[in-house]
């Protein structure tokens, strides 16, 4: 039977627990299970609710714009992440160098990272802009002709692409930066001796090494990319004709413009699934990770 004394620390424990468990309650758990009851109805936030059981969620596989949402989605995360990762480790290579000119590189391409997406967003439609546009400027001076950067449907997602590579880039550098310094020069130095090139102890030593940094940045990066909206939002509002709709401004539009919320709020349950689904795969991976390095 347990003594006194440990009850009473286990009942001071759930005391200080308990404030934080009642602001996730309040502002998680709750509005979780609001959005799920809400998706089994059709509601435009003047009449009353009407219940519709599994409609909404019926009504996003039948949509063809919401299938368009998550290809868009789909493609706009794959090759964000994919060249933000690269870009960052090529970057974090050249740059992990002591001295000034490098300390200011570095500080230079992390300085996007902190700057606001709207702010990187306005900036790049005055900078993209089909008339007076700076790339665009350059562009003519060249002999190459001004693109419609935002405009194009088939270039325009890509342009969003671009923006974001430009703007998180400097993040990755940094994790990745953080993850070369954490390894142990022991190993560079024996390599060295074995007569190893710098490319075999790159792709030998350091790429395996930085194996826990890469499936941080993977899976931080996937779920920020998902949830992508400001540059949508700012830049193009999802056209041309749904081209750069990605999900986050996908359900925005359908609760705050269309008054949809019915539907919206199915949308974001099925994005919940799809978050949760890549948060589990993160723990998994991370799980197989350690003990392969135990």
């Amino acid at each position: 039977m347990p003594s006194a004394s440990r009850i009473r620390r286990h009942l001071v424990g759930y005391a200080l627990v308990l404030p934080s468990m009642a602001l996730f309650a309040v502002f998680f758990i709750y509005p979780v299970l609001h959005t799920l009851y809400l998706s089994f109805f059709t509601w435009n936030l003047i009449e009353d609710p009407v219940y519709d059981g599994l409609g909404r969620y019926s009504k996003l596989l039948d949509d063809e714009v919401f299938r368009e949402v998550l290809l868009n989605t789909l493609i706009y995360s794959l090759a964000t992440v994919t060249l933000t990762m690269l870009g960052g480790l090529a970057l974090a290579v050249l740059l992990n160098r002591k001295g000034r000119i490098f300390a200011v590189l570095q500080g230079a391409i992390f300085t996007s990272y902190i700057v606001s997406w709207v702010g990187v967003s306005l900036l790049w439609v005055w900078m993209l802009d089909p008339q007076y546009g700076l790339v665009n400027l350059v562009l003519r001076w060249i002999g190459v002709g001004a693109v419609d950067w935002l405009g194009d449907p088939d270039i325009a997602l890509w342009t969003l692409v671009g923006v974001t590579v430009w703007k998180t880039i400097g993040y990755d550098m940094i994790i990745y930066m953080a993850g070369l310094q954490s390894i142990p020069d022991d190993l560079y130095e024996a390599a060295s001796i074995d007569g190893a090139s710098a490319w075999q102890q790159f792709v030998y030593i350091t790429l395996p090494q930085l194996g826990p940094t890469t499936l941080f940045l993977l899976v931080t990066s996937m779920i920020m990319t998902f949830q992508g909206f400001d540059v949508v939002k700012v830049m193009t509002q999802g056209g041309p004709v749904n081209s750069t709709s990605i999900y986050v401004y996908f359900v925005y539009e359908q609760a705050f413009e269309l008054f949809n919320v019915g539907y919206a709020s199915a949308a974001v349950m099925v994005f919940f699934a799809l978050v949760l689904a890549v948060t589990l795969a993160q723990f998994w991976m991370f799980d197989r990770s350690a003990q392969g390095g135990a």
